[in-house]
């Protein structure tokens, strides 16, 4: 991905211009984290770059290797922005999720890059090889280090193995405002996970319409925070979605019992009980919403529905009054 080509003394000339300081590399150096010295990801695979193709030629190297088999040329259409030449980081992202795989955006850290690369995960970072005033935007997939030598290896362009210096890395790194993530299987946690930041890659992978690798990426961060109210109510949603009531349930009630307070938790237990049609015990649920979130037009949607149900409807011709058929009987616990 590139607006320019540069020649490698211009480009030179352009990164010692741009030296600004290498203010990670010095922290890494006082107070280095328990790492490796050296790491190396040999089962990346390559696939060099075609001109501004970076992009789908990053993302395939990681999707690959996270065990989603995919070729540039099919990642093309879907991240490639003709008009700008290159690929932007929502697309990246997108893409990410539509194979099914957790997109998670790293915290702008060289040691979280290294504790990654250290934990089995490559890395696709966005530089710029050139200068504000003269951008050359450059995704890459970082796939090891040598700490010892302040080296990180890259698989970048037409190299499937760059030996590029710590220091000139973070230069151009820096210049992306430090911009990487990870294309991981929903059931594998990044080793430098943040809770809020993880759920939220899982909502963005449910939201895209993966609900069984979102359902699995929900599994995954509950088993880490079982408390996550997002993570709970994610799984509930999941299970509905593929139309499992007892699991949807077993969630929302779970969701109910950690944080009582949450109408959302009450109420979708409710629905949950309904299409059941445990009719008493959705009208429980479904109350104990409205009590928490007076007005709330969804709470009261649902508490309208449920006692519909429960009425019985006006008598027939001749006195009789007809059974409920569409709802079944209202039996308790049924």
């Amino acid at each position: 991905m590139a607006k320019a080509r540069l020649g490698a003394g211009l480009l030179l000339l352009l990164l010692l211009a741009g030296c600004a300081g290498t203010p990670q590399l010095d922290a890494l150096r006082q107070a280095a984290p328990a790492l490796p010295p050296r790491v190396e990801l040999t089962a990346v695979p390559f696939f060099p770059q075609e001109s501004h193709q970076c992009g789908p030629a990053s993302l395939a190297m990681a999707m690959t290797f996270a065990g989603r088999p995919v070729t540039p040329e099919a990642l093309t259409p879907q991240v490639y922005l003709p008009a700008r030449e290159g690929s932007l980081q929502v697309e990246m992202l997108a893409a990410t999720r539509r194979q099914g795989l957790l997109a998670y955006p790293l915290a702008p850290s060289l040691a979280d890059l290294l504790t990654e690369l250290a934990a089995g995960h490559p890395v696709i970072v966005l530089q710029n090889l050139g200068l504000a005033a003269l951008p050359l935007w450059h995704y890459a997939v970082a796939i090891g280090y040598d700490l010892p030598q302040e080296a990180l290896l890259l698989r970048s362009g037409l190299t499937a193995r760059e030996v590029m210096p710590l220091a000139t890395f973070e230069h151009t790194w820096a210049r992306s405002g430090y911009w990487a993530m990870l294309a991981l299987p929903p059931d594998r946690l990044p080793a430098t996970a943040r809770e809020s930041v993880y759920v939220a890659a899982a909502v963005a992978l449910e939201q895209a319409g993966e609900v069984e690798a979102a359902q699995i990426a929900y599994r995954t961060a509950l088993a880490r925070w079982p408390g996550n109210f997002l993570a709970r109510m994610g799984l509930g949603n999941t299970a509905a979605a593929r139309g499992d009531w007892r699991e949807a349930e077993a969630a929302f009630r779970q969701a109910s019992l950690d944080h009582p307070g949450e109408w959302t938790a009450h109420n979708n237990l409710a629905w949950a009980l309904m299409e059941q049609k445990r009719w008493r015990e959705a009208l429980e649920a479904a109350r104990q919403a409205i009590a928490l979130s007076p007005g709330n037009p969804q709470a009261a949607e649902t508490l309208r529905r449920i006692e519909a149900a429960l009425a019985p409807q006006a008598p027939a011709p001749g006195g009789r009054k007809r059974r409920q058929e569409r709802h079944g009987d209202p039996t308790p616990g049924t």
